[in-house]
C-alpha cells in the first residue's frame, strides 16, 4: 500500500504527463468521465492543469442502466464545474436497455453494443487524437501492463492514463486532500461501480475481496477482449 507522502509525486508525474499530451494534442483531446471515483480523479488533474476549468469535450458513456446516483452526480458536478459534458451512447439502445431490454446475455456483446461502439463513434466524430481516463493498473490485471501513453488503432488516438500507477488509497487520499465531492453509492460501501446489471450490493464479497469483486463476474472474463475493441 502506498503511503500517503508519496501522493505528491504521484501527482506531479500525472499533471507532467497530462501536461505533455496537451503540447502534443492542442485541443483535440477528451476526458473520459463515468462519475465514478478514479475518473473522477483525472477530472480534476485536468482541470488544475488548466487553471481550473476544463476546455476539452468531456464523455459520459451511459449505457441507460447507471446507478441513477451516479448519474445525478455527474450531471451536478458538469452544472458546477461548467463541463462540456458530451453523454456518449446508443440512444436508441440505452433506452431499451432501461427498460429491461438489454442487447445480450453475451457480456462482451452487450457492452460492446452499449460502451465501445458508441465511444469508438464519439472519437471519430469529434476527429480526437487522445482520450484522458483514469483506470489504474492494478485495479485490473488486463491492465496491469498498460503504459502511461496507449496508442490505439481504431479509430487512430491515444490513450492517456495519468492515474495508472495510483491506488485505491491514493485515490481516496486524492478526493479528502482536495475536497472533492463524490458519487453517493460509495458511502453506501462500493468500492466499484458498474451498469446496475453488472454490480451487485457490497458486504458479500469478504474482507479480503478485490476492488472489483462486486463486478459481473462473466463482465470482468472478458475484459482482455473489451479492451482490444476499445474499452478501457
Amino acid at each position: 500500500m502506498t503511503s500517503r507522502s508519496q501522493l505528491p509525486t504521484k501527482i506531479e508525474t500525472a499533471l507532467a504527463l497530462l501536461e505533455s499530451a496537451r503540447a502534443r494534442h492542442h485541443g483535440s483531446m477528451a476526458v473520459a468521465f463515468s462519475g465514478g471515483k478514479d475518473s473522477l480523479v483525472a477530472l480534476h488533474l485536468v482541470r488544475t492543469m488548466y487553471g481550473g476549468s476544463v476546455p476539452l469535450p468531456v464523455f459520459s458513456i451511459d449505457t441507460g442502466v447507471k446507478f441513477p446516483e451516479v448519474t445525478a452526480f455527474r450531471d451536478r458536478l458538469a452544472a458546477d464545474w461548467g463541463l462540456d459534458l458530451r453523454i456518449v451512447q446508443d440512444a436508441d439502445w440505452a433506452a431499451m436497455a432501461a427498460d429491461g431490454a438489454m442487447p445480450s446475455t453475451n457480456r462482451l456483446e452487450c457492452c460492446r453494443v452499449l460502451k465501445v461502439a458508441p465511444l469508438r463513434a464519439a472519437i471519430t466524430e469529434l476527429g480526437l487524437t487522445a482520450l484522458i481516463s483514469g483506470i489504474r493498473r492494478d485495479e485490473h490485471e488486463t491492465r496491469a501492463g498498460e503504459t502511461a501513453v496507449s496508442p490505439r488503432e481504431h479509430p487512430p488516438h491515444e490513450r492517456i492514463h495519468p492515474l495508472l500507477d495510483f491506488s485505491e488509497t491514493d485515490v481516496w487520499d486524492y478526493i479528502r486532500t482536495f475536497d472533492l465531492p463524490y458519487a453517493p453509492p460509495y458511502d453506501q460501501g462500493y468500492r466499484s461501480l458498474s451498469c446496475i446489471p453488472c454490480t451487485t450490493a457490497p458486504g458479500k464479497e469478504g474482507q479480503a475481496a478485490s476492488e472489483r469483486a462486486s463486478r459481473n463476474p462473466d463482465k470482468e472474463a472478458v475484459m482482455a477482449q473489451l479492451r482490444a475493441l476499445g474499452y478501457f
